[in-house]
């Protein structure tokens, strides 16, 4: 098996598992009157073109970030790092984002052309976790097939941030988890 069936292999059996925990688990953002329906998410099929090799920028002193949230609310982030990267021949920036010190995983909200269109209006999210302290010039493995939509896209029992315009791409991303 190639490296590159054996990742599709693996996040086919990671979106199963993600189905599994919204139809069963007692946290699902699946209202539970709504479970018994649940035949799981929808997904784009995995592609590699949409795992891309990114160049982070980090970011010495963490700008704060407001983020508008599905609720009304106003919550601040700080912008901890920029990753650089192509995509269909063209170059692109997201940030990276954390909530505070010792918050490990960078968030990486983001919006795109099949935003509200084939995926959920309010965006969609990836979240990083490299190992140790990222530096300037690292190569980071961003891999849009593992974008998903927040909870609140289920149930508005959830409050989620919306992704600030500087992450808005302006170019298709038909990958990770879709609306229909």
């Amino acid at each position: 098996m190639s490296d590159t069936d054996d990742w599709a292999e693996r996040l086919r059996a990671n979106r199963t598992e993600k189905d599994e925990f919204f139809a069963e688990h007692p946290q699902s953002p699946i209202p539970p009157e709504e479970r018994d329906g649940f035949d799981g998410l929808d997904y784009f099929e995995p592609d590699p073109d949409y795992r891309v090799d990114a160049t982070a920028t980090v970011h010495d002193e963490p700008d704060p970030v407001e983020m508008e949230t599905s609720d009304g609310r106003t919550v601040r982030y700080e912008r901890i790092v920029t990753f650089a990267f192509d995509l269909d021949g063209e170059s692109y920036e997201l940030h990276g984002y954390r909530q505070g010190p010792g918050d490990d995983t960078i968030f990486v909200p983001f919006r795109d052309k099949t935003t509200g269109q084939q995926t959920y209006e309010g965006g969609r999210y990836m979240e990083l976790e490299p190992e140790g302290e990222l530096a300037d010039g690292d190569e980071v493995t961003v891999d849009f097939n593992l974008a998903y939509s927040p909870f609140c896209a289920f149930s508005e029992t959830f409050a989620c941030p919306y992704p600030p315009e500087e992450n808005w791409l302006e170019t298709v991303v038909p990958a990770g988890e879709r609306t229909e």
